[in-house]
């Protein structure tokens, strides 16, 4: 039984289903923590809020067998910080999706920010030369045939990337950070 079963990189991209990745793992956190807390009052899992009778007969089964002190408890502490640490992730995922990103125009071009497809996308009027190409390739741009844009996904490092490329600066003056809608404050609260 797999208590934890999203891999790093594996996230989805579009806000609705990091938004519904995020609700089933605080559920599942707060499942893990009232088991534990039900098993520290009783010693067994049958019971216990959250489960069925077959998973908390298939926990205590495990728990009386294993050897090892780790283990000796419905859910480990290293399953509660994994889940935890996924949930911090898509939380930043979430608002770095919800911010948005805007596209700008530049000489020979203009880049698009393709949320559908979570890609910053640059047209270009004519061919890069072989320059301009390596630097593409370089700041983690891909040529793509099927969108006819060079493209890499649309995160914040995306846009710092972009940043770096003189030749896609906007045509405006302004910088491409500029271009960006202002990201949220971080939430420094007390842990």
């Amino acid at each position: 039984m797999s208590y934890y079963n999203n891999k790093p990189g594996n996230e989805p991209q579009n806000a609705e289903k990091i938004a519904a990745e995020l609700q089933k793992c605080e559920e599942l956190q707060e499942t893990m923590k009232g088991v534990n807390a039900y098993w520290r009052k009783t010693g067994t899992c049958m019971g216990a809020p959250g489960i069925t009778d077959e998973q908390a007969k298939k926990i205590d089964n495990r728990i009386q067998t294993t050897t090892r002190s780790w283990e000796r408890q419905p859910f480990a502490s290293y399953d509660l910080t994994n889940n935890n640490s996924q949930i911090k992730r898509l939380r930043e995922k979430l608002a770095e999706v919800s911010r948005g990103f805007a596209g700008w125009e530049f000489d020979g071009g203009r880049a698009e920010a393709n949320k559908e497809m979570d890609r910053l996308q640059l047209f270009f009027d004519e061919k890069p030369n072989e320059s301009q190409r390596a630097q593409l390739k370089s700041n983690g741009f891909k040529w793509a045939p099927s969108q006819d844009a060079w493209q890499r996904q649309l995160t914040d490092n995306a846009i710092y990337a972009a940043g770096r490329l003189d030749f896609i600066k906007p045509s405006d003056g302004r910088t491409v950070r500029e271009h960006q809608p202002k990201a949220p404050a971080r939430d420094t609260g007390a842990r």
